[in-house]
């Protein structure tokens, strides 16, 4: 085992964000790959093997370019520059970080963050429909938001259309009190808080009353024909064949669709068939049409998402029983 030291210089103003509170992402890195980081005016030493060391001053490397863009280093960040590290793909990190959507309304930028979300948003931009697959927490539908109001707010599509089944997730509601409207809106909420985020409540309500952005179940786009739109169809998993033919066959001049849903996250009664995992067979080899299968390395949120969804997907593959005593579907 050859030993060595590596040198890498890091600017003091960023020390702080790369190393993390308390030095928590220097940690991470230092048990990641056995090395030791001792950081002195400007540059920090790298202690370890040397295969380690190298790898660990790639992904400083990476970190110290996010932060010259002024991104704040996350955790997600660190968990994914070493894994690129590991797949000798790092020179990427900076690639996807280029690419700007829009603002938030408090001027946080939106940009995918990991090489799924770039090949999700360049196919959104390049072909008509794009179906984005993936487990929670990997930006489908938030991206596709963000786009929906960026092509909104350039004048390339006149009106925002949102929709998606609505189907409880395992649970019976009941009778909800109120008018139609106050009944729908528990199934579309999570599409009106993408929304306030990105382009505020006010915005928001001016552009809904003037009929520009539209948000409805599933079951109002029957009968339409929808020109000149940016249509997102959301948990794609919950509708049957029927509703998802409907639903393509909605689609007019001028419009782009992205299509997201999760298929290892079904409400349809057992037994029933989704409509996306019928649409994705059928359309897979028709032009114009783009489909993106996003995973666990994709996911942005807490990293603990990611290692829960990753366990979902081990004990998957593995085919083990349900609770019930009845194989998995």
């Amino acid at each position: 085992m050859s030993l060595s030291e590596l040198m890498i210089d890091i600017p003091t103003e960023h020390e702080r964000n790369i190393f993390g509170q308390f030095d928590a992402y220097a940690k991470k890195i230092e048990r990641t790959f056995c090395v030791t980081l001792i950081a002195r005016d400007g540059a920090v030493k790298i202690l370890g093997e040397q295969k380690y060391a190298d790898k660990a001053r790639r992904v400083l490397t990476q970190l110290v370019e996010l932060s010259a863009r002024g991104n704040t280093i996350t955790d997600q960040n660190v968990d994914y520059a070493i894994s690129l590290v590991f797949e000798d793909n790092e020179e990427k990190i900076v690639e996807i970080d280029k690419d700007l959507i829009c603002h938030t309304l408090q001027g946080r930028p939106i940009k995918p963050k990991t090489l799924g979300q770039k090949k999700y948003v360049d196919a959104i931009r390049k072909d008509m429909i794009t179906f984005g697959l993936g487990p929670a927490g990997t930006g489908k539908t938030y991206l596709a938001m963000a786009m929906a109001i960026t092509a909104f707010k350039s004048n390339e599509v006149e009106r925002i259309i949102l929709t998606r089944p609505a189907i409880e997730a395992g649970e019976k509601l009941g009778f909800l009190p109120g008018d139609l409207q106050s009944k729908i809106d528990p199934y579309l909420r999570p599409l009106y808080d993408a929304l306030y985020q990105i382009m505020g409540a006010e915005s928001f309500i001016k552009n809904s009353e003037k009929g520009l952005i539209e948000v409805a179940p599933l079951a109002y786009m029957r009968g339409r024909t929808l020109d000149n739109a940016f249509i997102i169809l959301d948990e794609a998993q919950n509708t049957t064949p029927a509703q998802m033919k409907m639903f393509l066959t909605r689609i007019g001049f001028g419009s782009k669709v992205v299509i997201t849903g999760d298929s290892t996250q079904k409400d349809l009664p057992a037994g029933t068939v989704s409509g996306l995992d019928v649409a994705v067979k059928v359309v897979k080899n028709l032009d114009d049409i783009s489909i993106c299968t996003l995973s666990s390395k994709d996911v942005v949120r807490h990293p603990l998402v990611q290692k829960i969804v990753k366990a979902y997907e081990e004990y998957e593959k593995k085919g083990m029983r349900s609770p019930k005593g009845g194989k998995r579907n």
